[in-house]
């Protein structure tokens, strides 16, 4: 089994920063692309970043230039480091790794519980 516990949500004032990290731990064989989404009430869940166990990164366009994700590989860790925050990216955070079981097995995706992030204007 896989866990996913992310860490760094908060009450943040706006123009202020905030930097998530979420870590994998459990039995699997590798990690590709670990992500991390929001969901806002009565919304989708929607790709805020995610990148590849390369290193390639993938933005939402609201977000470019605003968020960095990144990633250790060693660590099983992401990271998204917010800037520049508004109070319209208050929601809940989740992370997401998508996982290798075994090295026979195909991917899936494992998700984190979520972290709450509430920008005050």
């Amino acid at each position: 089994q896989v866990q996913l516990v992310e860490s760094g949500g908060g009450l943040v004032q706006a123009g202020g920063s905030l930097r998530l990290s979420c870590a994998a731990s459990g039995s699997f064989f590798s990690i590709n692309a670990m992500g991390w989404y929001r969901q806002a009430p009565g919304k989708e869940r929607e790709l805020v970043a995610a990148i590849t166990s390369g290193g390639s990164t993938n933005y939402a366009d609201s977000v470019k230039g605003l968020l960095t994700i990144s990633r250790d590989n060693a660590k099983n860790t992401v990271y998204l480091q917010m800037n520049s925050l508004k109070p319209e990216d208050t929601t809940v955070y989740y992370c997401n790794a998508r996982v290798v079981p075994s090295r026979w097995s195909r991917s899936r995706d494992y998700w984190g519980q979520g972290t709450q992030v509430t920008v005050s204007s």
